[in-house]
Formats: C-alpha cells, sequence, structure tokens
C-alpha cells in the first residue's frame, strides 16, 4: 500500500467503523452525566481516541511478530467485550435503579470503569492489525491516529448528544445509558462469535 487518497479514506472508513461502539458507550456517559464539563468531554473522548489507536498498532504488532498467539486470541475477544460492558452496564442500571425513588444527581463515571469502557470498545481493533499488516510502520501509526482523529470526534458527538438525552430524562438516564452497554456488549458477542 502507498500513501495514496485511497490509504486516507480507507483509514476514516475503518475510523468510523470502529468508533461506533464507542460512540453510544460515550452517549451513555452523557446521559449518565448530563452537566459534564467540556475538560471532561474531551477527556473520555481522548481515552476512547486512545485505545482505538492503541489497539490496531498492537494488532499490527502481533501480525508482524507473534501472529500464532495472536490467532489463538481472536475467538475470546466477544467475550471479553461482552463480559467488561455487562458488568459495566450492570453497576450502572443497579445504581441507576437505587438512586431513582432518592432523585439523586446522576453519577459520573469513574476512571476505572472509563479505562474498562475504552479496552471493551476497542478490543475488536486489534483485527485491524491483520488489514493493516502490508502497511510500514510509519502507515500502521499514520492509520492509527487518523482511526483516533475519527473516534475523537465521534465520540464526542455521542457525549453531547448523550448530554442532551440525559437532561431531557432525568433520573432515568442512568438505566437506560446502563441497558446500552449491556447491549452494545450483547452486539459485539453476537457479531464476534455468531457472524
Amino acid at each position: 500500500m502507498n500513501w495514496s487518497i485511497m490509504f486516507f479514506a480507507n483509514s476514516i472508513l475503518l475510523g468510523v467503523g470502529l468508533a461506533m461502539d464507542a460512540f453510544s458507550v460515550s452517549m451513555a456517559n452523557g446521559m449518565n452525566d448530563p452537566r459534564m464539563s467540556k475538560n471532561r468531554m474531551i477527556g473520555i473522548a481522548g481515552v476512547f481516541a486512545g485505545f482505538q489507536i492503541l489497539m490496531p498498532l498492537i494488532g499490527w504488532v502481533c501480525v508482524h511478530t507473534a501472529v500464532s498467539y495472536f490467532t489463538a486470541f481472536e475467538p475470546v475477544i466477544p467475550w471479553i467485550a461482552l463480559a467488561l460492558l455487562v458488568c459495566i452496564g450492570g453497576q450502572m442500571l443497579v445504581e441507576g435503579i437505587r438512586n431513582k425513588e432518592e432523585e439523586e444527581e446522576t453519577g459520573r463515571v469513574g476512571f476505572g470503569a472509563l479505562i474498562l469502557q475504552g479496552i471493551a470498545t476497542s478490543i475488536d481493533a486489534l483485527s485491524v492489525g491483520f488489514t493493516i499488516a502490508d502497511y510500514n510502520w510509519l502507515m500502521a501509526l499514520a492509520a492509527s491516529l487518523i482511526i483516533g482523529v475519527v473516534t475523537f470526534i465521534i465520540c464526542m458527538a455521542g457525549l453531547v448528544l448523550g448530554e442532551q438525552f440525559g437532561t431531557k430524562l432525568a433520573g432515568k438516564a442512568q438505566i437506560l445509558g446502563g441497558v446500552i452497554l449491556i447491549l452494545i456488549g450483547v452486539e459485539i458477542f453476537v457479531t464476534g462469535v455468531f457472524l
């Protein structure tokens, strides 16, 4: 593959495809914390973008160094994503149900939960290392950075949309956010295992 318009177009399209799970989780996070500051939004989108940059690079390195190990690991990726998102979504759901009658302000996603969300929504990007295997290291880095920038923009949009819905839904936002995360986990699992 050479540096061309197709290289950039493919990288952008990969970014859009990979960012859809992160977009949905960002929307859930925005609903969970409808008074989120702009700095926090940038931080959350940055975490998702960072993982979307890192995972394809790890996949690329695996293809060039330890293909047999990565191939053995690939079938468990949907299981890991399902477990992480169901765990985080279930926790949000339980907290939302507990706080529903108390009418407390909705909670913020903690740093640990955010890292788990970043891993869960980007773990499928490891396989992108296979699709960019014929790139040299500089092109792999450039493609990963483009994927990260696209993810950042899409996640910011998800956070803003979630914030708008969260404000309108008030106390039900945390419950809806938890359900969304669980559904995303199920979708990743079904797609990865059965399709």
